[in-house]
């Protein structure tokens, strides 16, 4: 079991940042894999930003503007997404999500992202 909470969303005037956080914590020694999604009003959920094994893959909207990371300690392991020069079509409700080794997932509550232009 992985247990993540995310937080750092917010309102923010286009072309500013932002950077969400996941900590995760239980089984973080079994997770392969972290990344975020989002899900606007009337979409479907997409990926935005994955990370496995150090390498990133990023969905073409955000290409050049966002930068997922890790960092990890013996207690945690956090993810994080760094969003630049943000537009009105980045808000969302973001996601950030853990795969472990077994290929078992899980979700974050969700943070909501809100780009005002």
């Amino acid at each position: 079991q992985v247990q993540l909470v995310e937080s750092g969303g917010g309102l923010v005037q286009a072309g500013g940042s932002l950077r969400l956080s996941c900590a995760a914590s239980g089984s973080i020694f079994s997770i392969n894999a972290m990344g975020w999604y989002r899900r606007a009003p009337g979409k479907e959920r997409e990926l935005v930003a994955l990370i496995r094994s150090g390498i990133t893959n990023y969905a073409d909207s955000v290409k050049g503007r966002f930068a997922i990371s890790i960092s990890r300690d013996n207690a945690k392991t956090t993810a994080y997404l760094q969003m630049n020069s943000l537009k009105s079509e980045d808000t969302a409700e973001y996601y950030c999500n853990a795969e472990l080794r077994n290929r078992f997932s899980f979700w974050g509550q969700g943070t909501q992202v809100t780009v005002s232009s």
